[in-house]
This record gives structure tokens, C-alpha cells and sequence, in this order.
């Protein structure tokens, strides 16, 4: 077994593994990134890149279905299964092989492949082949969706997102269970191409919002068009014939057994930390065992070890594993003077139609952070001008805003051209402008962001009254 020494090991080639091995090697650090799986990050290989391709394919096939009612009368539509799922994995392979030429372009002494395994503080066992002794390490594994033991034994039929852009095409039917992001991208777009879907909750979340009004909007547009059980729980996965029998539970104990080619697991994501041999790194770590981090330096505790991406469970979006990697392989790099890089405001967007985006903080974070202290307005999108032109008008918006400062803090929205107005609304926070300065910027007519000025009309109204508004967090509980 041989021995490799360096100055900065980075476990791990995706998003967050790559930004940190590029920003210790800008700081002059002989740096070695080491990868056990294949190059190409999960958003480009089986994440954000490929489900929106799919979406897209379902998009025009919606479209379709929808032009009669612009008197518009195509005719009959065929969706070819395999033709979209051609595309799906052709392009895809395309954005794949965009991020490998990435990694091939680096230096090969830099590049190890293999497991990787703590020994120690200070050093690696890679495979059955390389010992790595190392000053500092970024821990960039990423994570892995989770599928319950009990599902996975009813065999291959049970899948997770990662196994979807491999189909050649489509199935008949998919039962999905999780309403998060992933679950509902995926649900609706094989609905919309053609595929017979369940999606299953087991309690009554819908992606990443938490406003009670946004919510209630959102649980009940997406019922509209989609077979959605909240509130159901899967008691039972077992393979039958060509697909699986999957016996479901409602809130009041009432079982069906239903047959479905798959069952979809988009339950959430488990950081790859398990395997890693934390226990020799001297590290605190969580109940999940995860060390315990700082997010703003992303260095676990006092050591030279700092966790970036999805590893960290924080939040697994790939523009925050980008930042944190940067920020993780700058501080490994400058260790032991590591300092705070900069932590962008949050923004979390659903591809869903409507479109659902998050943006600073949310209600549920305000409810603890600024009890009676913030203000909301809202608009809803159903009279609201260019939507209503495009058919496309559902969804309401709800923004937030600090009394006395008259700061804009967040929003949760569901509707139309969510994915850019969270950006302006994300921007506006972290530029720290009040209300009455995003009210004096532009707004063109008719566009949708005319919904926006509405919301923040209301919204100035509000803070303009605080003593006749109630807390809006009295009659709110967590979102399911």
C-alpha cells in the first residue's frame, strides 16, 4: 500500500467536492481530490438538469391539451415514451460530459480514486491501495436518496430519482411517495406524459413551503390536477406480476392495495456520512452523525476538517454546494486562519406548475424569530392581468417585512413565473431594501411582476397600520 502526502485532501468530485479543490489550489495548495463513484455531479448525472428535461417534455405536452381553450384545436397528440426518454438521457449525457471534461482537465497526480477512510485526524486509507497523510480535508461526499428496508425488499421495481433517467420509457403507472420537491416535479411531469401517478404524504407538506395560507393554495391546486393522499402512509411494498402491490393507510385507518409498476421513494436524502470513519477524526457530531460545522466557515469544531454540499444536511441545492465547497477549500486552504465566506439568502424553487419558490426567510423561521414583529402582504394571482391572458392564473404570493425598520425579509409564493420572481425577491433581501425602496423600482406593464408591486402595496399598507394587525403567528402551527 503506498503512501501519498499533501496539503489538502477533498473527498469527494461533485459540486461542492470540485468548487473546494479549485479554491484550495487558487490558494496555493498542493490539493488531491479523491472520488469513489463516477465524475459528474448529482445535479447534472440524476438531479436538476435531467428532471428538467422531463418537465419539459410534460410541459408541451400540457400545452397541447390546454390550447383549446385559446381556441387554438391541435390534433390528436401521441406521446412517444421512448423518444422522450431518448432525449431525457441524451441530453442529460451531454451536461454530464460537460462536467467530466472539467475533471479531466485537472492535473492526474491531483486526482485519486477510491473509497476514502479516516485512520485518523491526519490521514486516509483509499480502497485496498493508498494511505493519504493530509494537513487539512474537506468532506464533500454528498448524499444518497433514502429508500426504507421494508420498500427496498420488494426489489428493483422500487426506485428513487436517480433510477428514473435511465428508463428507456415511460411505465404505465408510478405510485410516488413524498410531496417534496422531487416527488412533485416527478409526479406531475409523468402525469402530464401520460403516466397513471399516486403521490403519497405522509403528512400534509407540499416542497419547501410553510405559509398556512400558501399551503392550503398549493395542497389544494396540486389535488386539482394530480391523485395527491396526504396524510397516507405505505404499510405495505410487495412485487406482484410485473410491478408491486402497495397497500397505503389514510389518516383515519382506512387500507387500500393498489398495483403500480413502481413506487417512486422521494422521501429525502441521506448525507454519505456513515462510511467515512468519523469516529477517528476526534469529531463532535450530531444524533445523525454528522459533525457538527460552522455555516459560516463550514470548519467542523476546531479542526482542519471543514464539510461542505450535501454531506452537511443543510440545504441540498446545488448553488449552495457550489458556495460552501468555495468557502470549505478556501478556509482548508488558509487553516487555522479560516474566516466567515459569504452565505448567500436562501432561495429554494419548485418546478412544479405553478411554479412554487421560497425566498429569505420563511414564515415558519419568522414565526420564531420575529414573533408579532414582522407584517404580511399578499396578492393572489387569479384577476391578476398577464396571467389571466396566458391562463395562468393560480397561485398567491405572501410576502414578509420587519415592522419599524420596514425591512423585506422573505416570501413563500406559488404561481406563475415563481422561478424568477423569487430571484428579485431574493436579491431585494439580501440587499437589505425596505418595502418603500422596492416600491420606487420599475415595474413594466403587463408582466406578472405587477403582482409583486401588489403584494408590496399591501404589504406597506400593513406595516403603515401595525397596531390594528394581529400577530399573524398566533393561530399558526408548524406546516405538517
Amino acid at each position: 500500500m503506498k503512501t501519498i502526502r499533501t496539503e489538502v485532501a477533498v473527498i469527494g468530485a461533485g459540486t461542492a467536492g470540485m468548487t473546494g479543490y479549485r479554491a484550495a489550489k487558487a490558494d496555493g495548495k498542493q490539493t488531491l481530490l479523491i472520488e469513489s463513484n463516477v465524475y459528474g455531479t448529482t445535479c447534472a448525472r440524476v438531479g436538476c438538469m435531467p428532471s428538467k428535461l422531463l418537465i419539459s417534455a410534460a410541459d408541451a405536452a400540457h400545452m397541447l391539451q390546454a390550447a383549446p381553450t385559446f381556441g387554438v384545436h391541435p390534433g390528436a397528440v401521441r406521446i412517444d415514451g421512448k423518444a422522450v426518454m431518448a432525449r431525457v438521457r441524451n441530453e442529460r449525457d451531454r451536461f454530464v460530459g460537460f462536467v467530466v471534461e472539467g475533471v479531466d482537465a485537472f492535473p492526474a497526480e491531483d486526482k485519486l480514486h477510491g473509497h476514502a477512510r479516516f485512520l485518523s485526524p491526519t490521514r486516509l486509507q483509499i480502497g485496498d491501495h493508498t494511505l493519504v497523510d493530509a494537513e487539512r480535508f474537506v468532506i464533500a461526499t454528498g448524499s444518497t436518496p433514502i429508500v426504507p428496508d421494508d420498500w427496498g425488499a420488494a426489489g428493483p421495481r422500487v426506485i428513487t430519482s436517480d433510477d428514473v433517467f435511465y428508463w428507456d420509457d415511460l411505465p404505465e403507472s408510478v405510485a410516488v411517495a413524498g410531496t417534496g420537491v422531487i416527488g412533485l416535479e416527478l409526479g406531475q411531469a409523468l402525469h402530464r406524459l401520460g403516466v397513471r401517478v399516486t403521490v403519497f404524504g405522509r403528512g400534509a407538506s407540499v416542497a419547501q413551503l410553510s405559509d398556512p395560507e400558501v399551503l392550503d393554495l398549493a395542497r389544494s391546486g396540486m389535488s386539482d390536477e394530480l391523485d395527491m393522499r396526504f396524510r397516507t402512509k405505505l404499510v405495505k411494498v410487495e412485487p406482484k406480476g410485473d410491478g408491486l402491490a402497495i397497500t397505503s393507510e389514510d389518516a383515519n385507518g382506512n387500507r387500500q392495495t393498489e398495483h403500480f409498476s413502481y413506487l417512486l421513494s422521494a422521501i429525502g436524502r441521506r448525507p454519505n456520512v456513515d462510511k467515512l470513519g468519523l469516529e477517528h477524526t476526534g469529531l463532535e457530531r450530531d444524533h445523525h452523525g454528522i459533525p457538527l460545522y460552522d455555516m459560516l466557515t463550514m470548519q467542523c469544531g476546531t479542526s482542519a476538517i471543514f464539510i461542505a454540499g450535501d454531506a452537511n444536511d443543510e440545504i441540498p441545492l446545488l448553488s449552495e454546494a457550489a458556495d460552501q465547497g468555495r468557502i470549505a477549500g478556501d478556509n482548508a486552504a488558509r487553516w487555522p486562519l479560516v474566516r466567515p465566506g459569504l452565505r448567500r439568502t436562501s432561495l429554494a424553487i419548485a418546478f412544479t406548475d405553478p411554479q412554487i419558490a421560497t425566498a429569505g426567510a420563511s414564515f415558519a423561521e419568522l414565526c420564531v424569530t420575529h414573533a408579532g414583529r414582522f407584517a404580511v402582504g399578499k396578492v393572489s394571482f387569479e384577476n391578476q392581468g398577464r396571467s389571466r391572458v396566458m391562463l395562468q392564473n393560480s397561485g398567491m404570493l405572501r410576502v414578509y417585512a420587519e415592522f419599524n425598520s420596514g425591512r423585506f425579509l422573505g416570501a413563500e409564493m406559488i404561481g406563475p413565473r415563481a422561478e424568477h420572481i423569487g430571484h428579485l425577491l431574493a436579491w431585494a433581501v439580501q440587499a437589505r431594501m425596505t418595502v418603500d425602496a422596492m416600491l420606487d423600482m420599475p415595474f413594466y406593464h403587463p408582466v406578472v411582476e405587477e403582482g409583486v408591486r401588489t403584494a408590496l402595496r399591501d404589504l406597506a399598507h400593513r406595516l403603515a397600520n401595525e397596531s390594528i394587525h394581529d400577530d399573524p403567528c398566533v393561530d399558526c402551527t408548524p406546516a405538517p
